[in-house]
């Protein structure tokens, strides 16, 4: 099983989306509030050219920036 974090905001319709799409595939996850946590935020933005994309999704090291449904499912598969 792949490890799956998802860097995000509660309040993001995207994040919530991507989330939705893990738990009806049965994919585990760890959720990272990046509001919350200053240093996922930086993180975030290491990967994203200094902008804090979300949700920003690390499966397995794969990094995945605002991704489709279909980017996400072959990303977990």
């Amino acid at each position: 099983m792949k490890k799956v974090v998802v860097y995000g905001a509660s309040w993001c319709s995207v994040t919530r989306h991507a989330m939705d799409q893990l738990n009806h595939m049965g994919v585990d996850y760890e959720y990272v509030d990046v509001d919350q946590n200053p240093e996922a935020s930086e993180w975030v933005r290491r990967h994203n050219n200094g902008k804090e994309i979300k949700p920003t999704i690390d499966v397995d090291g794969q990094i995945l920036s605002e991704p489709s449904d279909a980017e996400l499912e072959e990303a977990v598969a």
